[in-house]
């Protein structure tokens, strides 16, 4: 690996004639042979840097602090979006040009850098160009945004429009449940999962009579929420060799279907089912189910002692498989909306039968829940990155935001982001029933392949979007990292091409964040999870909007083809009768 200093050499940037930062020498760092990692822990235990310094250098500031000589002059598009009546006297957020000096850039950084060391996370919005006025002017907002979501955790109506609760707090952190029977119910449900996973993987709880003698797949059926955190837990923590494998329906698409079916080929009869949908009527899950019924009574089998459900008590789907005997039944409870349901049985679940820690998933999350009820907004991370959301949009969505995890196994955090976000933000009308068309349109890929994707248009194209960076410092577990050449490793490319992008991106006034984490593990999902949650939840309360419902989903027509006669007939119907339009259609022969 090369070394650190030569890193820093290479990313710091010109301050002046005949000046540069103060760099360590090569004998001073070490060598960093450990990798980055143990670069930074070099630095910080022989007095070079401070923690905050130490990670600024080396992974998050100065690479993308122009260069000096930089022409970047024009000033960036001013959001010329108009808002609604009730928020004409927000904070201007018409954008200045981004700052081009080293020092003050440098300034900035240290100025706005948050970090939590128990968790080893980091975030750099120094590179979103709010000024120091838009702060102070946005501070009343975070102010009444606080109140709200205090008064949300306390277990106040925070879903006005169907009457709800909002509690997917209370999950990582029970005692803060308003009732005593809420937290029992809380450490129940863990309690009840933990255990059915630990004897599923150890066979004590087995299928029918199967060669192997013990279930070796999950099939999860599910859509939304009930399928984008489970998949995107699977995909970053599962180990190589997961006890059981997971495999997911979560469409109703029969050639997909059929596929997952296909796969499991034999291996059907040592086959959990996880169904998972609140009310147990939402369409695809309910014909991913009928589905795979069908493929067990091909087989022989008997579905029953291989399902398992998860939904909301007293649902159409707990009571069938109540009535049926299915092999068990985990709650949803209605105080959790699917998008923010990872840390109950939905998410927990499925993660703990891959062998996953579920316990260090909910403290992480419940460490940064802690760090996102400070009231002051600077040491808060969810109130910073609502504050860069406001300003990078114009408190409208004018910007979309791209999700850029520079690690495979982030790959899926951008579709699990833009559910949570989409969903909960894209509202036609706000809380005064003004129509106001909020929202923040999310999408991303993964570096360096966004490199070879779309970079091109981010950097050269239209200006309508910022970027999410987020970058993991272990490339390897201790002892595995080996050079490709020479003092170069394989992630020594992928921490170049970060960096170089998010400069690239920068130098043409392209703004960003940088969320920076040590490592991906099951406390750092847990956070990152519940940083994200806090953040929707203080976004939608400085713009106004409820942020826990889904009008707009719940309303669409939902189509249905039926074969009859040669004929198809197209059904509308919609799941909420207020919304229901009815049409003639004219039937189409086949």
């Amino acid at each position: 690996m090369a070394s650190l200093s030569l890193r820093l050499a290479a990313t710091m940037p010109s301050v002046g004639p005949g000046k540069t930062m103060s760099v360590m020498s090569t004998t001073e760092s070490g060598g960093c042979s450990g990798g980055r990692e143990a670069g930074v822990r070099h630095l910080v235990q022989n007095g070079h840097f401070s923690v905050p310094a130490a990670v600024q250098v080396t992974r998050s500031a100065m690479s993308s602090i122009p260069v000096s000589g930089s022409s970047s002059t024009s000033p960036l598009r001013a959001v010329s979006s108009k808002i609604s009546a009730e928020m004409s006297t927000a904070p201007s957020t018409e954008e200045p040009e981004l700052e081009t000096d080293p020092i003050v850039l440098w300034n900035r950084y240290v100025n706005w850098l948050y970090q939590d060391k128990d968790l080893g996370l980091y975030l750099d919005v120094s590179r979103i160009g709010f000024s120091d006025e838009f702060y102070e002017a946005m501070l009343p907002r975070f102010e009444d945004a606080f109140k709200h979501m205090k008064e949300l955790e306390g277990g106040s109506i925070a879903n006005p429009d169907e009457g709800r609760m909002v509690g997917h707090y209370w999950l990582r952190k029970p005692e803060i449940a308003p009732t005593p029977y809420l937290q029992k119910l809380i450490l129940d449900t863990f309690d009840r999962v933990q255990k059915f996973a630990d004897d599923v993987i150890s066979a004590k709880i087995k299928p029918p009579p199967t060669p192997v003698g013990r279930f070796t797949q999950v099939l999860s059926v599910g859509i939304g929420g009930s399928a984008l955190g489970p998949q995107f837990v699977a995909e970053a923590l599962a180990p190589d060799n997961p006890p059981l494998k997971l495999r997911f329906i979560d469409n109703t698409d029969p050639a997909g279907i059929d596929h997952q079916i296909a796969q499991l080929g034999p291996e059907l009869s040592s086959t959990l089912v996880l169904v998972i949908s609140k009310s147990g009527g939402t369409p695809e899950t309910r014909n991913g189910l009928l589905e795979v019924q069908k493929a067990f009574r091909d087989a022989g089998l008997d579905f029953s002692k291989q399902g398992v459900a998860i939904t909301q008590e007293g649902s159409l789907l707990d009571n069938t498989a109540k009535i049926e005997g299915w092999l068990a039944r985990f709650p949803m409870f209605d105080w959790v909306g699917g998008r923010t349901s990872e840390m109950s049985a939905v998410g927990l679940l499925p993660a703990a039968l891959q062998g996953i820690d579920i316990r260090g998933m909910l403290d992480g999350a419940a460490i940064m829940d802690e760090s996102t009820r400070n009231t002051t907004v600077k040491q808060n991370p969810a109130a910073l990155l609502a504050l860069c959301w406001y300003w990078a949009t114009g408190g409208v969505g004018a910007k979309d935001m791209v999700v850029l995890p520079y690690k495979d196994s982030l790959l899926l955090f951008s579709r699990y982001l833009q559910q949570l976000v989409m969903e909960s933000l894209g509202k036609e009308f706000d809380l005064d029933g003004n129509k106001v068309n909020q929202g923040i349109s999310v999408y991303g890929n993964k570096g360096s392949t966004d490199q070879h994707a779309y970079i091109q248009q981010l950097r050269e194209g239209v200006p309508n979007f910022f970027a999410t960076f987020i970058e993991v410092l272990r490339d390897r577990p201790p002892g595995h990292d080996w050079e490709l050449e020479p003092g170069v490793t394989c992630g020594d490319y992928l921490f170049g091409m970060l960096q170089g992008t998010r400069a690239a991106l920068y130098q043409n006034k392209r703004q960003s964040i940088t969320l920076t984490v040590e490592e991906v593990d099951p406390r750092t999902v847990g956070a990152m999870v519940a940083l994200y949650e806090r953040a929707v939840g203080l976004y939608a309360s400085i713009v106004n909007i409820n942020a826990y419902h889904q009008p707009g989903a719940n309303g669409l027509l939902c189509g249905a083809l039926f074969h009859c006669n040669g004929l198809v007939s197209l059904l509308l119907a919609q799941i909420m009768p207020q919304f229901c339009v009815l049409k003639c259609l004219n039937l189409v022969s086949l």
